[in-house]
């Protein structure tokens, strides 16, 4: 095989990275007003998802830009959401430093299970906006049910995330200029492609068929679901990320009534 064959494993590669980097620069420029993170997080993730299962558009800066204005109400309002937890996480903080004792001790457990509860959940917010259509809470609750349910993955999620930190900013301290660079070129949409295998596996808990398949039954083991997730007859999953309405199929009346409670009753 021709080392340079445009459908070659290294001109794939080469090309994954390359969109990675565009999707990473679109983060950073969109994320520069700090209100928009979210909706940024929410598009970068809905590429990374389509560049692992090959199904980004040939221009994929076309394909994040039209993400994050398709999320971005609603991955605003989570986000917005999240900044107030960490603002009351932080002055939690504040409080319990002037705390000796017993007592700081016991607030300072405290504030690290808060920290790893909060962390469980907020890992899954943004990558389930960019995939299901639901409602803010139900998107926040579904998020830490999927984080438990799933939690071999949210583990490995964590520490990828957390590895990548420490390595770049805390391992060798003279190199951090670098390594602001090389996040703002590269560093979230790797993290984040990463990290797409692993909610790849989770999401599955979700939607027990494997994907691009097709059922006829309503799959019994599916722990809870999108509110337009299922039609009447067909449970099934499009592989078509460019698609603006991938993954949201409308779901009539019926079926399932613990996947109803469980996901909300939104109309369109």
């Amino acid at each position: 095989m021709n080392l340079f064959d445009m459908n070659g494993p290294l001109m794939n590669a080469l090309r994954t990275l390359a969109n990675i980097f565009l999707c990473n620069l679109m983060f950073c420029l969109l994320s520069l007003p700090v209100f928009t993170v979210g909706a940024s997080l929410t598009a970068l993730y809905v590429c990374m998802q389509a560049i692992l299962e090959e199904d980004e558009d040939d221009v994929i800066i076309k394909q994040f830009w039209n993400a994050f204005k398709e999320n971005f109400r609603q991955a605003t309002a989570i986000w917005l959401l999240c900044v107030l937890v960490f603002i009351f996480l932080g002055i939690y903080y504040l409080i319990i430093l002037s705390l000796a004792g017993a007592a700081g001790k016991m607030y300072r457990i405290s504030f690290f299970l808060m920290c790893i509860v909060f962390l469980f959940g907020f890992q899954y917010l943004f990558p389930m906006q960019a995939r299901y259509r639901n409602t803010v809470k139900n998107t926040v609750k579904n998020a830490w049910l999927l984080s438990i349910a799933a939690l071999p993955w949210t583990v490995l999620s964590i520490l990828l995330a957390a590895g990548a930190v420490y390595i770049s900013f805390f391992m060798d301290p003279a190199s951090v200029n670098m390594s602001v660079f090389l996040w703002g070129m590269l560093g979230f949409g790797i993290v984040a492609y990463l990290n797409s295998f692993f909610f790849r596996r989770a999401f599955r808990l979700i939607d027990p068929a494997k994907m691009e398949v097709k059922s006829r039954a309503i799959p019994k083991e599916a722990l809870f679901t999108d509110e337009e997730h299922r039609t009447t007859e067909t449970f099934y999953q499009e592989s078509a990320f460019s698609h603006p309405d991938w993954n949201r199929q409308r779901r009539k009346p019926g079926g399932n009534e613990l996947a109803n409670e469980m996901s909300g009753k939104k109309k369109e």
